[in-house]
C-alpha cells in the first residue's frame, strides 16, 4: 500500500483507502483460516475434545467460545490498521479530506467478513483431525463464499433476476454495497444469518460425534 508505485495510496492523487479494502478480503481469505484450523482438530487430535465435552458446557457454548476467541484474533490484526487512517486523514491536502463514511462502513464490513470466515473455519476444523485439511477445505469454501456466486452471477446461465439473487448468496455484493458507506439492515441481517448458519452446523458436528 506504501511501497510499490503502482498500489501506493501516496500516487492516488487524492485520500482512500479502497486499496487497502479491495486487498484485505483476499489476505483474510488465508488468514482466518489460518488462525481457526486448530480450534477443534488440535481436540480430536489430541483426545481432549472428551474432556472439553466433559465440562459443564453446551456444545452451542463450546462453538461460541472457539468463534469469540478466534475472532477476537482477527479483530487485533485488524486494529493496527488505523494508523493506515490516521496517516491518510492527515496527509490529505486538507487535512481529514477522506470519506469517513465510507471507510467506516467498510472497515464494519470487514470485521463481519473476518466473522464469516471465522465461522466457516471453525466449522471446517470441526469436521476432521487433521489442521491442512481444516486449512485448505476453510480456504476453499472462504473462497467459494466470497467470490463465486458473483463469477456465477455474470455467466448468464439464468435469467436476469435470478442471476441478482444469486450475486446476493455470496458474501462479496454484500462487502461492497457496506464499503460504500451504507450500512443497509439486509447486508447486516445477511452477515448474521450466515455466521449463525455456520455456527449452527459447527454444532451439529460436534453433537454427531455422540452418535
Amino acid at each position: 500500500m506504501w511501497v510499490f508505485p503502482d498500489t501506493s495510496v501516496l500516487s492516488y492523487g487524492y485520500a482512500s483507502l479502497d486499496y487497502f479494502f479491495n486487498t484485505s478480503p483476499w489476505i483474510l481469505l488465508f488468514l482466518v483460516p489460518a488462525i481457526t484450523m486448530r480450534s477443534f482438530s488440535e481436540e480430536i487430535n489430541s483426545g481432549t475434545i472428551e474432556l472439553l465435552s466433559t465440562k459443564p458446557l453446551s456444545d452451542l457454548q463450546i462453538v461460541l467460545g472457539k468463534f469469540a476467541a478466534s475472532f477476537v484474533l482477527v479483530l487485533l490484526a485488524i486494529l493496527p490498521t488505523l494508523v493506515y487512517y490516521y496517516s491518510i486523514y492527515q496527509l490529505g491536502t486538507e487535512i481529514g479530506n477522506i470519506d469517513t463514511g465510507a471507510t467506516n462502513g467498510s472497515y464494519v464490513g470487514l470485521l463481519l467478513l473476518g466473522a464469516a470466515f471465522v465461522s466457516i473455519g471453525i466449522f471446517t476444523s470441526s469436521l476432521t483431525s487433521s489442521q491442512i485439511i481444516a486449512f485448505l477445505v476453510a480456504v476453499f469454501l472462504c473462497f467459494f463464499c466470497y467470490i463465486a456466486f458473483d463469477y456465477l452471477s455474470r455467466l448468464d446461465l439464468f435469467y436476469a433476476k435470478i442471476d441478482g439473487v444469486i450475486e446476493n448468496l455470496g458474501i462479496y455484493s454484500h462487502y461492497q454495497s457496506m464499503s460504500r458507506g451504507v450500512l443497509d439492515t439486509r447486508d447486516l441481517v445477511y452477515y448474521f444469518t450466515f455466521i449463525a448458519f455456520f455456527i449452527l452446523l459447527t454444532k451439529v458436528s460436534l453433537e454427531s460425534r455422540k452418535w
